[in-house]
Parts: structure tokens; C-alpha cells; sequence
């Protein structure tokens, strides 16, 4: 099995990584290394809403089941039809079309709670619902605030992407940036309690890095909705809509289109063979 990361961690500058994709198609694998994108392939053919490197292997939540496995080989655990799929502690969490939250530890689901609500996406306790904000508890699930929130971002400063602006977690709910926010992803690596470290967040016209306090433009090489961000060594890697990966070690973007419409979530792992 790979070495398996949390999503948007990266790993050391020298190991080359695999950046696993979730599409209309299925899920994707391309090899990644600095800023080299080199060959990628179709390892499960599905319709994945979203991918995610946990504890227990890559997770792929899809319109059938949640899908685990070593990277290469998946199988089914019995979750039924998903949404979002994310690594918490030691296992995955996951939420269905219907609102429900559950946890998996290798052999059974647990419920955590529902929300009464589309469920957009989940970064380890954050869940991104249609109704805004919630965080799992040892309780369920606690409404956290907000409205329309797209994507969360647990790592350091909590951050939300919603339809009025991104907001980052203090004393409440702070103003960010303004503008339609679908995207937000924080790296665990750099960051510590109460320090947001690298981040990205997108709307459909601009990405923005975050980087010693400030969010800044940042330019990409194809103009294209940006769909998701992971972390690889220190380089970002940026996922679009249209199936494009963009990579940038420090002398600007790399990008690669992998041919595959309606992508939706990138996931970082180590690559055992490095």
C-alpha cells in the first residue's frame, strides 16, 4: 500500500507523489514529481464525487458506495451512495445525498449525524452543507454558522468557502475576502493552532494563495474553474473542472490535462516506490 497522507499534506521535496482524482469518469492516479505531471491512468471506473487520503487508504465516495483501497484495488464498505468523503484520526468519514454523516474504522459505519441539508463537502471535523457550517462532536453534529457554505478547510484557522464570501473560524465568523467562493483547502504541514500556513481558495473567475497573512491572486496557465487544491512537497496541486492538473514547485505552473470532464477532488499520497 502507498504511505498515505491526510489530504493536503505534503511529503518530502524529493518523493515523487500520486495525485488521485475523482471524476465523472472514476478515479484517476497521475504521478507527480516537483512540478513534473507524468503518466496517469483510470484505476476505478465510477462516478466519483470526491476522493480523500486517510488513515485506511485512499476513500472514494461515489453514487454507488464508499470505495477504500490500497490505490490500485478498491472495494465497497457498505456506506451506500455518497457525497464527500474525508480522513478523520485514524478512520474516514463520509455523508450521503440524504444528509447523513457517518464514521468508518475499518469495519463498520457509524452514524454520526444528519443534516437536514446537501452536504457539499467534509474536511476532517467540518462538514459544508447548503445550510452552512456544521463540526462533529462526540454529541453529532453542532450547526457551526454561516450560509451556502461550498467547502471547508480544517487545518490551523478553520476556513469556509460560501456564496457570499470566504470567511475564516476566530472570535465567530470573520470576513476573508468577498466574491462567490466554491473552493478552500489548507495545508496541515504548515500550519499550527491558530496559524493558517498555506492555503488556496477559488471562486469561478480567480484562485488565491494565502501566504504570511495576505490572500493574493494567483495566475494558472489554462483559464479554466478551478475544482480543487492538495498539497505535494512544498507545491500546490491545483485540479480543475475540465480534468487540467497544475502544479507549481516555485518557477510557476506546470499543467497537464488529463482528459477527464466533470473532475471534482484531488488527494496527495506518497508513492512507496520512492
Amino acid at each position: 500500500m502507498p504511505e498515505i497522507r491526510e489530504k493536503r499534506v505534503y511529503v518530502d521535496r524529493a518523493a515523487t507523489v500520486e495525485a488521485y482524482v475523482a471524476a465523472e469518469l472514476g478515479v484517476a492516479v497521475a504521478r507527480v514529481s516537483g512540478d513534473k505531471i507524468g503518466e496517469f491512468s483510470l484505476v476505478e471506473r465510477c462516478t466519483a464525487r470526491d476522493v480523500a487520503a486517510t488513515a485506511l487508504g485512499v476513500a472514494a465516495a461515489t453514487d454507488d458506495d464508499v470505495l477504500l483501497g490500497d490505490g490500485e484495488d478498491f472495494a465497497e464498505t457498505g456506506f451506500g451512495p455518497a457525497v464527500a468523503v474525508a480522513g478523520v484520526g485514524d478512520g474516514v468519514l463520509a455523508a450521503g445525498a440524504d444528509g447523513t454523516v457517518a464514521r468508518y474504522d475499518g469495519d463498520d459505519w457509524t452514524t454520526v449525524g444528519s443534516v437536514d441539508a446537501d452536504v457539499r463537502a467534509l474536511d476532517a471535523d467540518l462538514v459544508a452543507a447548503s445550510d452552512g457550517v456544521h463540526r462533529v462532536t462526540d454529541d453529532g453534529l453542532a450547526p457551526a454558522g454561516l450560509d451556502d457554505a461550498r467547502d471547508v478547510a480544517a487545518a490551523g484557522v478553520p476556513h469556509a468557502a460560501t456564496a457570499s464570501g470566504l470567511y475564516a473560524l476566530g472570535n465567530g465568523w470573520m470576513d476573508a475576502l468577498d466574491g462567490d467562493f466554491r473552493v478552500v483547502a489548507s495545508d496541515p504541514v504548515s500550519a499550527s493552532p491558530g496559524e493558517l500556513g498555506r492555503a488556496h481558495a477559488a471562486t469561478p473567475e480567480a484562485l488565491y494563495a494565502h501566504d504570511d497573512g495576505d490572500w493574493t491572486t494567483v495566475s494558472l496557465p489554462v483559464e479554466e474553474v478551478v475544482a480543487d487544491v492538495a498539497y505535494a512537497t512544498d507545491a500546490p496541486v491545483v485540479l480543475t473542472e475540465d480534468g487540467t492538473l497544475a502544479v507549481d514547485a516555485g518557477d510557476g505552473f506546470r499543467h497537464r490535462n488529463l482528459g477527464l470532464h466533470d473532475a471534482r477532488a484531488v488527494a496527495v499520497v506518497a508513492d512507496d516506490g520512492e
